[in-house]
């Protein structure tokens, strides 16, 4: 087993990322994994999406801007990522917002054996079926006990379930982490969520074998890239571009994931 921290043997490995996204954040997604040291590639026609997905290290699904020919490549793309044995994530953005991306992200979590499910709170709550009120793709309001849901998607999809916010919570169903840090700009950038989800993709391209490890170390580097990029930032604009390059000069040495771990707790 390589002892590696995931970061360095990422940029070791340099794996390539197939993004079927959003029109919103593809540009920043696909400059983020550059930075990050993975490739991107962002192929969404049906026409080929199985065949990119059969040679990327990862695939991402993200309903952020969903028609139905998005939906028809997501599949495809899904299936053959299952195929080959290559990490799957979804992104499922706004679940909670219109019965139609309810019914896609009901229909994906059906047909596909996802690995990761990204999403924050309210994204997270739609999935397992507890009250939360959607605003929008943003998180919203509610009361629900959002460590449970998490759990209780984990179990029922056999995934890692990652809720992400001003506080993450990471499970397997069995484990769960909660990762703090992090910065207030990094909610005023659209697309920082969207990013992230591809990040957590690219550490699990290289950790498949301790996926949990790998998906908790992306979002505790995420947290740390938005500390240090906001220490000279006036605003969301500029706070952009610096986290684009707090991503790309963040390594192991100047990275320390157990500084992030808020708490550790079984959960059989």
């Amino acid at each position: 087993m390589n002892n590696q921290p995931f970061i360095k043997q990422l940029r070791e490995q340099n794996p390539l990322v197939h993004c079927i996204t959003n029109f919103v954040v593809a540009n920043f997604q696909a400059n983020g994994l550059l930075a990050l040291g993975a490739s991107p590639i962002m192929a969404d026609a049906v026409e080929e999406a199985g065949e990119v997905a059969a040679i990327s290290s990862c695939t991402l699904l993200n309903i952020g801007t969903l028609h139905p020919a998005s939906v028809e490549a997501m599949i495809v793309a899904g299936k053959s990522a299952n195929e080959n044995g290559h990490p799957l994530v979804l992104d499922p953005v706004g679940a909670g917002a219109t019965i139609y991306r309810r019914k896609t992200v009901e229909q994906l979590l059906n047909e596909l054996n996802v690995s990761l499910i990204r999403g924050n709170a309210g994204e997270i709550a739609a999935i397992a079926g507890v009250e939360w009120t959607a605003n929008g793709v943003d998180a919203g309001d509610g009361t629900a006990d959002i460590a449970a849901a998490a759990k209780s998607v984990a179990n029922q999809h056999h995934c890692i379930v990652a809720v992400t916010g001003e506080a993450d919570i990471v499970t397997d169903g069995k484990q769960l982490v909660r990762i703090t840090g992090g910065h207030p700009f990094m909610a005023q950038v659209t697309g920082a969520g969207c990013l992230l989800s591809a990040v957590a993709g690219a550490f699990l391209s290289v950790g498949k074998q301790q996926p949990f490890n790998a998906v908790a170390e992306s979002l505790a580097f995420y947290k740390k890239a938005g500390e240090l990029a906001a220490t000279d930032s006036e605003g969301p604009g500029d706070f952009a571009v610096r986290f684009l390059n707090a991503l790309h000069t963040l390594n192991e040495k100047t990275f320390t994931y157990t500084d992030h771990i808020h708490e550790k707790e079984e959960v059989i």
